[in-house]
């Protein structure tokens, strides 16, 4: 039997399960004496073992073989559920996920799962919480290679030495890549970029050579000399993606000697010739780019019962992006006979396609809904997440989901994980406080953090919400002078939601010495910029003490769009409506150069306006020659600006279509789209035009 042809199969259903296993472990973790969750657990590791020994990954059979004994002593009421027997069977799960995803990436899904399989033995023989977390380090924690640390010659040593006794800052980095990370040379060299930016790299474990030609295990560490901050290296370290752990330690002469020593051991070892100690000469405390809060169990989930029957079959993502695209030249043919039936004059023909036209219309929310994804499959891994960085922190946290039915396009959905991941962190660790000052401050010491999404109109609103310390204006304001953000006028003039959007201005952090909002501004700038990206915006609001609310907005699909359809002499153009403020005109008159730049007034403003034809060489129009220019008023983030244009044709939906990969990119284009007399209209990029 040839297994390769079901190897796509055992992989999306591993997944599944392990999904499902993630879900019914936190919901049997709410309610520990529940039989039916256990049962509905024990059937699915049960499967995902017969899956794995047929596909013959020996690894992963043999440790959910090992689940599924503890999980029948449970079900079977041998063995009762508690703290230590939860965290060992979360660790299982990760190192699960680890070996799918080596299986995902070409491997055979083999993984040492030892130190996790002898700690379900020993729950199984009922030895207790030591014997069980003895040596079950779970596999995503395992020390990099340079964990020993990085042997230093007397030349580095002195060069160290001396920059920190001039007044530089010297610190130890060391980095891993989370275990699925696919281009790990990529990762290594967006680190290293990011730090010769901010100061000089002395020394690297493994060299250079090897780290840029991948040949590291998940992890790498250095000695950097700088004049920036740890704790903002340390957090835009972990903004560069799938970057699993930073660990960034000042040094001071005496550290930097104990660390040279312990290198030095560590060396001597390797040669035998002597026993480096066990315990570092310096600890380091790694924050971690994905911990995770006690969740709030889904009130619809069901422990037990039958399953209702599936009614969804599996459909390969690039079969749904051919559908897409074959409708999309429907759309433009039924747009060319609607035009040629006006012209025609002929009622059979008109009445023939206008019943075309309403056919296709509903093929085309068919079709749509076809690529539209609920969002819960995205949302599915926050419970999970939030558990484990709220134990971390030591803190009490329910996590509640709603509207997790809410569709968004694929599209969308495979962008928006990341963003918010990194709002759900900030949220949890540093908007819920911590239950001695929640207590204190007479709130209850579970702290909420709701988390929903909904539609409204043609957008998709997800909001992360949470009950704790709330942002304090003054602490913004202050935080944001002294970076030279702002000015003092600046800041007075600023309404509290203006103040609140200076948290997303790159490199803004409010964690240096202020504990209300510490690190609320850490990273802030690469969500806004990643959700700007899709189409979408997002919005803070906040009330001191009550809590913080993110609102993100986001469009329905990026495959077809609403625009604005303009006409520059014999071109046309298209701009989506969600970048436009408002359309114009403006006389000659009104135009003003400031500093070499034109300008117009707007609103008690003045905003720059773009010639459109000089920017793509339109030679048949040239506004300046016009007594009255028409313009159309583009946003980016919080920045205005105007397109001279020659007229506008009208308001349509369009189909977003790729320029192709033969063609270079092309500034202040997006793609391309063909009207319905047959004419490619150029679709343009507004966030282009506004540095």
């Amino acid at each position: 039997m040839d297994m390769n042809q079901y190897l796509s199969m055992f992989i999306d259903e591993s997944n599944d399960h392990l999904q499902s296993l993630n879900e019914n472990m936190l919901q049997l973790e709410s309610s520990p004496d529940d039989l039916g969750i256990v049962q509905v657990i024990f059937r699915s590791a049960h499967t995902l073992k017969g899956m794995a020994a047929t596909m013959g990954f020996e690894d992963l059979a043999s440790l959910t073989h090992q689940m599924e004994n503890v999980l029948d002593l449970v079900r079977n009421e041998k063995l009762t559920m508690q703290d230590y027997i939860f965290d060992t069977l979360f660790k299982s799960l990760d190192a699960l996920e680890s070996m799918v995803q080596d299986i995902v990436q070409g491997g055979e899904g083999k993984a040492d799962v030892s130190s996790i399989v002898a700690s379900l033995q020993a729950i199984e023989r009922g030895e207790g919480a030591a014997a069980a977390s003895s040596g079950s380090t779970p596999v995503q924690e395992t020390s990099t290679p340079a964990a020993e640390g990085i042997e230093l010659d007397e030349f580095q040593f002195s060069v160290l030495n001396q920059s920190i006794a001039e007044g530089h800052q010297v610190v130890y980095i060391q980095v891993r890549l989370r275990d699925d990370c696919q281009l790990k040379a990529v990762r290594a060299y967006m680190v290293f970029e990011l730090l010769e930016r901010a100061g000089e790299i002395v020394k690297t474990f493994p060299d250079v050579q090897e780290i840029e030609q991948g040949e590291f295990e998940q992890g790498f560490s250095l000695y950097f000399i700088t004049q920036k901050d740890a704790g903002d290296l340390q957090s835009q370290i972990l903004n560069i993606s799938e970057v699993d752990t930073a660990q960034v330690i000042t040094l001071d002469h005496e550290s930097l000697e104990q660390m040279a020593m312990r290198s030095t051991a560590a060396a001597e070892t390797a040669a035998g010739l002597a026993a480096a100690p066990e315990s570092p000469a310096v600890s380091l405390q790694p924050v971690k780019a994905s911990e995770s809060v006690t969740p709030a169990p889904k009130p619809q989930a069901k422990a037990s019962g039958t399953p209702a029957p599936s009614r969804t079959i599996r459909v390969d993502i690039e079969r749904l992006d051919v559908l897409m695209n074959l409708f999309s030249e429907l759309l433009i043919d039924r747009s060319r006979l609607e035009q040629l039936a006006h012209d025609a004059k002929n009622q059979e023909l008109t009445d023939t396609v206008e019943h075309m036209s309403r056919v296709s219309s509903d093929l085309q929310n068919i079709v749509l809904k076809l690529r539209m994804v609920p969002v819960d499959t995205v949302f599915n891994r926050f419970p999970r997440m939030v558990r484990d960085l709220a134990k971390s922190l030591d803190k009490k946290i329910d996590l509640v989901i709603t509207g997790a039915e809410t569709e968004l396009d694929r599209t969308v959905i495979d962008e928006i994980g990341d963003p918010l991941v990194h709002l759900l962190r900030n949220s949890v660790d540093h908007g819920i406080e911590p239950t001695a000052d929640r207590i204190a401050a007479g709130k209850d010491e579970t702290g909420t953090v709701n988390l929903r999404a909904f539609h409204s109109g043609n957008h998709v609103f997800i909001e992360i919400e949470d009950d704790g310390r709330g942002i304090i204006r003054e602490n913004i304001i202050r935080s944001a002078i002294s970076k030279g953000v702002v000015t003092e006028d600046q800041a007075a003039a600023m309404s509290d939601s203006e103040a609140h959007q200076l948290l997303f201005a790159p490199g803004f952090s409010t964690a240096e010495k202020i504990s209300d909002v510490s690190g609320r501004g850490v990273g802030l700038d690469v969500v806004k910029s990643k959700i700007n990206a899709l189409g979408g915006n997002v919005t803070i609001y906040s009330t001191p003490g009550k809590g913080t609310n993110f609102s993100v907005q986001l469009p329905l699909t990026l495959s077809i769009i609403a625009a604005m359809l303009i006409k520059m002499g014999s071109e046309k153009f298209a701009i989506p409506l969600s970048s436009i403020v408002e359309t114009g005109i403006v006389k000659q008159g009104q135009i003003r150069t400031v500093h070499g730049i034109r300008m117009i007034p707007f609103r008690d403003s003045h905003i720059p306006i773009i010639s459109l034809s000089k920017v793509f060489n339109i030679s048949d129009f040239d506004e300046t020659e016009e007594i009255e220019t028409e313009i159309v008023v583009i946003r980016k983030g919080e920045r205005l600006a105007a397109l001279a244009i020659d007229d506008f044709i009208g308001q349509s939906e369009i189909v977003l279509k790729s320029l192709g990969k033969y063609l270079p990119a092309v500034q202040g284009v997006s793609g391309a789209t063909i009207l319905g007399d047959g004419q490619v209209a150029l679709i343009l990029d507004p966030n282009a035009f506004i540095k």
